[in-house]
């Protein structure tokens, strides 16, 4: 039987860059890096007040990274969304999309990675 969810894996092409956008404009914790047995190269990040991790990948052996439109995407809740957007626009990633208020209180936007992996933003309302 599954137990839990550990991590979620996103493959890419620029592995620093990718790298600088997790820990530098989402503010995620690098926990760790190394080389896989068949030479991938991985670095894995924690978002605080979370168990799961992201596994960034960069392995050439696979070929290019082509992210569909609309495929997948990690999602985050945010205290601010807009105060986010002003420090994420300052190190050149504006938000993609949004932000929309959800009609309770809280709102959702979209920023975009590197690579093109979409990251939802969601600030909840007051009382939730």
């Amino acid at each position: 039987m599954i137990k839990k969810l550990l991590h979620t894996r996103y493959r890419v092409t620029d592995l620093e860059k990718t790298v600088a956008f997790y820990r530098d404009v989402l503010g995620l914790q690098e926990v760790r890096r190394h080389t896989s047995g068949r030479g991938s190269q991985l670095v894995f990040f924690k978002a605080p007040g979370s168990d799961e991790e992201i596994e960034i990948c960069k392995y050439d052996g696979s070929g290019p990274v082509v992210i569909g439109p609309d495929l997948t995407h990690l999602a985050f809740e945010v205290d601010d969304i807009q105060a986010f957007a002003r420090e994420s626009a300052k190190k050149g990633y504006p938000l993609s999309d949004g932000p929309h208020p959800n009609g309770r209180g809280g709102a959702i936007a979209f920023i975009d990675a590197p690579e093109g992996y979409e990251i939802e933003l969601i600030q909840r309302a007051k009382d939730e």
